[in-house]
This record gives structure tokens, C-alpha cells and sequence, in this order.
């Protein structure tokens, strides 16, 4: 396994948990039939569960472009020290993306995505070029 692969693997299983705290504190804040049913009344989670959420939406639109042109360099037998740190930066990036939106860091959140962000171009342009 590539390590750009490896990376792939552990952000896609972050990514497939980060659901649990946000649903758990839903649950905790209402009642459980309404929690997986289609209440009336809008559900109420606590600040912090909201950015999650949102964390967790733009980790998995993230995700898609990441896989995708991590499994193209693997297909195409693209990995050398650019792919990688641009794996690894990612991964990073991600994470505390989701920790800085989840506790309501603007700044770091920003900086964070843009990194990632510039981890999937680095990959691309390793792929086009």
C-alpha cells in the first residue's frame, strides 16, 4: 500500500465516524423518537454539534476529490515525495479542520482547509503534469 493510499484509508475512516458526537448529543438534547423520526419541531443539538456537523459535510465533499485523484496517481503508478507530502498534508490538514471548526476557530479552520486544499492540487498537478 502506497502511503498516499494509507492516508486515504485513515481520512475516509475518520470521516465515516465523525457522525457519532454530533448524533449522540441530539439524541442527548431530545427525545429519541424524534431523534430518528421527522419531528415537527426542529431538533436542537449544542453549538459545538452544529460545527461538527458542518465539519463533517465539507470533510465528505472533501473526501470525493481526494479519493478520486489519490486512486488516479495509484492507477497511473504516481507516488513519489510530492504525492506523499501532499497525502500526509492533507490528512493533517483535515483534522484539524475539524477540530478548529468544532470548537469554533475561524482562523485556523480557514488555514487548515486551504491547506488541504492545497494538498489535492499538489496531487492533480502531480497527475496532469
Amino acid at each position: 500500500m502506497t502511503p498516499e493510499l494509507k492516508y486515504l484509508a485513515l481520512i475516509s475512516t475518520i470521516t465515516a465516524l465523525m457522525w457519532i458526537p454530533y448524533i449522540l448529543n441530539l439524541i442527548s438534547r431530545n427525545k429519541l423518537s424524534d431523534a430518528v423520526g421527522y419531528p415537527e419541531i426542529p431538533l436542537t443539538m449544542a453549538p459545538w454539534a452544529e460545527r461538527l456537523k458542518k465539519a463533517h459535510y465539507n470533510s465528505v465533499e472533501n473526501l470525493v476529490v481526494f479519493a478520486v485523484l489519490v486512486l488516479i496517481a495509484n492507477t497511473l503508478e504516481i507516488s513519489n515525495a510530492a504525492t506523499t507530502s501532499a497525502a500526509a498534508a492533507y490528512f493533517w490538514a483535515r483534522l484539524v479542520h475539524a477540530g478548529a471548526y468544532t470548537a469554533g476557530i475561524p482562523w485556523v479552520r480557514t488555514l487548515a482547509f486551504a491547506v488541504a486544499w492545497g494538498g489535492i492540487l499538489c496531487i492533480a498537478w502531480q497527475i496532469l503534469s
